[in-house]
């Protein structure tokens, strides 16, 4: 059985064919472009494989309440052209298969849950800390969702004292995604995050807001694993500094034996999304 997956990006969109096992065959990267030249490339690639399902894992907001009139369709993203573009239709119009559909974050953290570094918990949390920031949560191998998909990016945060920067959310300025994205790094450094790998405080700063940010969704959820990756988390040494922060925020509250083991990078090989794209069809 052949499955088609796509980890549809704001930049990008990567396109794969694989099987039940996560074991991908072939994968392509196509540019995110307007809507109609995006998804006619996507359609030609896949018109070379005879796919059983399709899996989606789609940058958001996304409408994804069944009950509603616009179900399937992309929200208020800063991408203008693609905003109410009725994605699941038009998928649904392109295939003649199956097509499942969830936020990016979710499906990546579906596809470390089934394949990769949750494999062996019972519930875990992912964090991707890119251009952006957003999570998703899977218990028992099932994505949470309420009547929408969770905005984890766009909670509030203690400000770091010596952090004067305003944040770069347009709508909640210092939420998390405003002070600890890379676009709120550039925004706030004059450079990209991979430009400051020696700058000691900036990285200080960093992981004090995603140890804050950890230390909520912690408490509130309680995940057996945090997987964190996107591109700013290509700064392995965040890793340690986060889980260091994080201790010192829970102040013992909670007890956690091996942080270690619970705060981890991901191990899909920046694959978790066409792989978990995968997962969202096995249900």
């Amino acid at each position: 059985m052949l499955i088609g997956a796509i980890e549809a990006g704001g930049t990008k969109f990567v396109c794969a064919v694989g099987d039940k096992n996560g074991k991908i065959i072939d994968k392509i990267s196509l540019p995110t472009v307007d809507p109609d030249d995006t998804l006619k490339a996507v359609k030609n690639y896949f018109a070379n494989y005879a796919i059983e399902a399709l899996g989606v894992g789609m940058f958001g907001p996304i409408d994804l309440d069944k009950k509603s009139s616009t179900y399937g369709s992309v929200l208020h993203t800063p991408k203008i052209n693609w905003r109410n573009y009725p994605l699941l239709d038009k998928l649904q119009h392109d295939f003649s298969v199956p097509v499942y559909l969830d936020t990016d974050v979710n499906t990546a953290c579906l596809g470390e849950y089934n394949y990769g570094a949750g494999k062996h918990a019972d519930s875990c949390l992912y964090i991707t800390v890119g251009t952006g920031i957003g999570a998703g949560f899977v218990l028992r191998g099932d994505v949470f969702q309420g009547k929408n998909h969770p905005e984890m990016g766009h909670i509030l945060l203690r400000k770091h004292q010596d952090d004067p920067f305003t944040g770069s959310c347009p709508s909640h300025g210092s939420c998390l995604e405003g002070l600890a994205s890379g676009t709120a790094m550039e925004k706030r450094y004059g450079m990209k995050a991979n430009l400051l790998v020696d700058k000691e405080q900036v990285w200080e700063i960093e992981a004090y807001y995603l140890a804050q940010a950890i230390m909520n969704y912690y408490l509130i959820l309680s995940p057996e694993k945090i997987i964190i990756g996107g591109g700013v988390m290509k700064q392995v040494k965040l890793y340690s500094m986060i889980r260091k922060y994080f201790l010192e925020l829970l102040n013992g509250y909670l007890e956690v034996k091996q942080v270690d083991d619970l705060i981890v990078a991901p191990t899909l090989n920046d694959e978790q999304g066409v792989k978990g794209a995968i997962a969202l069809t096995l249900k």
